[in-house]
């Protein structure tokens, strides 16, 4: 075992999941359809045509999963809670749908829910979804409804998880649900996400929440050269990707968006927006899986100032993606010293990789790979504090192999092996090290 540095003392260990990859019961007890329900019935959309019907069937299971956070022992559990589940048509409260969330919580494991992880009641959709302002007031009143239900045993919670990517994936590029392609016509999707934050923090205040955390993902722009040319496209990308979506939030205002045409104020920008979405949250959560390399495009191939370039002679997960533990460090770093005194405490709400490791003759997965990673981000996050970072958390993705959305079943996350045809969880050989690890930090 290599030797991980010690994080200070309170430092919370856990894994994270959400609700559409794992829940399953789709059409149970009241549940309404979401955009991704919508989404994986449509032919073409998601690999060899699978759905989430049955995903990890959590909704069932979630006993049997807690049992394996205990086992590990996780300080907290990150999931999500599936809105078109308690609100079906996205006004009206479900009480069974709701229920579900009460056991869950009362499981027994610290809980951090997340109340939106991009699930969309397919209702709120089809008025608009987030592209319609109201969507924002929905998302509020919904948070309302469920801190009034939970907020008596729930301390941490987290309004949205990585609003660039449901923007980015599902509004401009047609990628994820609800799979429109508007490009930068997208962009009100992202301030209606941020204004939802805003609204649901004060709901969740008013419900006496203590700690409130919004996630965003975030990548270091690197750029392909030492150009001007490259280090501007890279520096185009980190605004849209990290700043839209972070600057409102901690500053009260939207950067600079002259390099994408959209000179002047944001016409869908109302007064007293940026006041809402700059209250005052406990907590940022960083969503980390590796850098992105960037150049200046091509005349006339984007309408975008950059395109995304691969990086050369690294290592790759089973998703393509390249394993950088230092971007993790750059990324926690970079924002402590560009935020200075507005930014909260930092906590990694989602780190992990996908490696397709199957059972051998006798049962045991050994995924050394994934060993491996989490080891080396757990020493980028220790670099980060030793070097002034506040960071609170650390949470792998992912606690069960799961449904990887446009993926299907293809990637797995998990630490726990899931065999979709049974259901039957096996912990891996990560799994058990991971809770080494945890026992470690805590002698």
């Amino acid at each position: 075992m290599a030797a991980i540095p010690r994080l200070p003392e309170g430092f919370v260990w856990g894994t994270a999941t959400s609700a559409f990859q794992i829940e399953g019961a789709v059409d149970e007890d009241g549940r309404g359809p979401s955009v991704w329900d919508a989404f994986t019935a449509t032919p073409g959309k998601v690999r060899d045509g699978h759905t989430a019907a049955t995903a990890c069937d959590h909704y069932h299971r979630y006993e049997e999963d807690v049992a394996l956070l205990r086992r590990l022992g996780a300080d907290a559990y990150r999931f999500s809670i599936a809105w078109p589940r308690v609100q079906p048509d996205g006004q009206a409260v479900n009480e069974p749908g709701l229920a579900f969330y009460d056991r869950l919580v009362d499981a027994g494991v610290t809980p951090m829910p997340t109340l939106f992880h991009w699930d969309l009641p397919q209702a709120l959709e089809d008025r608009g979804g987030w592209l319609d302002r109201d969507t924002a007031h929905r998302f509020a009143a919904y948070a309302a409804a469920v801190a009034d239900r939970l907020g008596d045993r729930v301390r941490h919670w987290i309004t949205l998880n990585e609003p660039f990517e449901h923007m980015a994936l599902g509004y401009a590029l047609g990628q994820h649900a609800p799979g429109h392609t508007y490009l930068l016509d997208a962009l009100p999707a992202a301030h209606h996400q941020l204004l939802g934050h805003g609204l649901a923090t004060a709901a969740l205040r008013a419900a006496g929440a203590p700690h409130v955390m919004l996630t965003n993902s975030y990548t270091p722009a690197i750029p392909y050269s030492g150009s001007e040319a490259d280090t501007e496209a890279a520096r185009a990308y980190d605004t849209l990707h990290r700043r839209l979506f972070t600057d409102p939030v901690l500053l009260g205002a939207y950067p600079d968006l002259d390099g994408f045409g959209l000179a002047g104020p944001l016409p869908f920008v109302k007064d007293g927006d940026l006041d809402a979405i700059k209250a005052p949250i406990d907590g940022l959560g960083v969503n980390y899986y590796n850098p992105t390399r960037v150049t200046v495009p091509e005349p006339g191939t984007t309408p975008l100032p950059f395109e995304l370039a691969e990086f050369e002679h690294v290592n790759t997960t089973d998703f393509g993606w390249p394993v950088i533990p230092s971007g993790l460090t750059q990324t926690l770093l970079e924002l402590t010293a560009d935020y200075g005194p507005a930014l909260p405490p930092l906590w990694v709400t989602e780190n992990g990789c996908s490696y397709d490791v199957e059972p051998d003759a006798d049962g045991r997965i050994r995924d050394q790979a994934r060993i491996d990673y989490l080891e080396a981000h757990v020493k980028a996050v220790a670099a980060a504090v030793e070097q002034g970072a506040d960071v609170r958390g650390y949470l792998v993705w992912s606690l069960l192999d799961n449904f990887e959305w446009a993926e299907g079943y293809h990637q797995r996350f998990g630490l726990v092996h899931v065999d979709f045809a049974t259901l039957t969880r096996t912990p891996k050989d990560s799994f058990d090290r991971y809770a080494a690890l945890i026992a470690e930090q805590r002698r």
